[in-house]
C-alpha cells in the first residue's frame, strides 16, 4: 500500500477506534490530510485535531489508547499542553492536538476535513477557522530591502567578531525571511498551495525564479560573507539600494573573504 493511502487509512482507523470511546466528537484532518489530499506524497505525515466533549480533554491527552487501538505507538512526545508528536510502529508520523469545541474559537487553522464524527455531533463536512491568520506578506519592498541591508551589515560585523552562528541567523535567516515575505510583489506566484503560517513552504513551486537563487543566498555557516554578497546583488537587482550601505557591505565582506 502506498504511503498516501496508508495515511488516509490510518485516520479512518483512528475514527473507528474513537467510535468506541465516549465523549469523542470529531476527528478533523488538516494540511495534506485535510481538504488538500491531492498534494499527499511519500513524505507526508498526519496532522489532525480531535474535538471532545466538555471536560473530556484531559482523558484523551493523558490516555492515548484511542491511538493505540488504531495502531501501536513506538514514540510519543507531548510537545504542547494540547497535544503530541507521535510515531506508529509502521513508521507513520503524526502531530495532533485535542480541544473542546469552545476552544476552536481561539485556534487558527486551515483546511479542516471531517474524517469522523459522533452520530450526535452536528457540523459541516469542512471546517475553517474564523480567526484572522498572521499577515505573512509584506506591503512594501522598500521596507524589506532596507531591513535586509541592515541585517546583512550587522551580520557581517558579528562574523568578523567570530560570532558565526549569529551572523548566519542575521544574513541567511532574517534577511532571507524578509525577502520571502515580499516575493509576491517581485514575481508572479505559481500555484503551490501557500501555507498560511509559513512563507517557506513550497516556495520552490510558488516562486521558481527566486528559487534558482536560494542556494547562492544561503551558502552556510563558514561562507556567510559569500552569501552576503549574493544577497546584496539580489537586492540591487530588485530595488534601488543606498550606495553607501552597498559599499560598506562589500568592503566588509571582501575583507572577511
Amino acid at each position: 500500500m502506498r504511503r498516501q493511502e496508508l495515511l488516509l487509512l490510518r485516520l479512518d482507523e483512528i475514527g473507528i477506534a474513537l467510535e468506541k470511546k465516549g465523549e469523542a466528537l470529531l476527528l478533523l484532518g488538516l494540511g495534506s490530510v485535510g481538504i488538500e489530499t491531492h498534494r499527499l506524497d511519500e513524505y507526508s505525515d498526519l496532522d489532525f485535531f480531535l474535538i471532545v466533549a466538555p471536560g473530556a480533554k484531559d482523558r484523551f491527552i493523558n490516555q492515548l489508547d484511542w491511538l493505540e487501538d488504531a495502531c501501536p505507538l513506538t514514540y510519543s512526545f507531548r510537545n504542547t499542553k494540547d497535544g503530541y508528536k507521535v510515531m506508529f510502529e509502521d513508521g507513520i508520523y503524526g502531530e495532533f492536538a485535542v480541544f473542546e469545541e469552545r476552544e476552536l474559537e481561539n485556534i487558527p487553522f486551515s483546511g479542516g476535513r471531517m474524517v469522523w464524527k459522533a452520530s450526535s455531533y452536528e457540523r459541516k463536512s469542512e471546517i475553517e477557522s474564523t480567526l484572522d491568520f498572521p499577515n505573512l506578506k509584506a506591503e512594501s519592498v522598500d521596507y524589506i530591502v532596507n531591513e535586509a541591508l541592515t541585517n546583512i551589515y550587522v551580520g557581517l560585523g558579528r562574523f568578523a567578531r567570530g560570532e558565526k552562528l549569529s551572523a548566519t541567523r542575521f544574513i541567511e535567516s532574517y534577511a532571507v525571511n524578509g525577502i520571502l515575505s515580499a516575493l509576491h510583489l517581485l514575481e508572479p506566484e505559481m500555484d503551490g498551495y501557500p501555507d498560511k503560517f509559513n512563507n517557506e513552504r513550497r516556495v520552490e513551486q510558488r516562486f521558481p525564479e527566486f528559487s534558482k537563487r536560494i542556494g547562492s543566498l544561503m551558502q552556510g555557516y563558514d561562507k556567510v560573507p559569500y552569501s552576503a554578497l549574493e544577497l546584496l546583488s539580489y537586492l540591487e537587482e530588485i530595488y534601488p539600494v543606498n550606495d553607501r550601505m552597498s559599499a560598506e557591505i562589500r568592503k566588509l565582506a571582501d575583507k572577511l573573504i
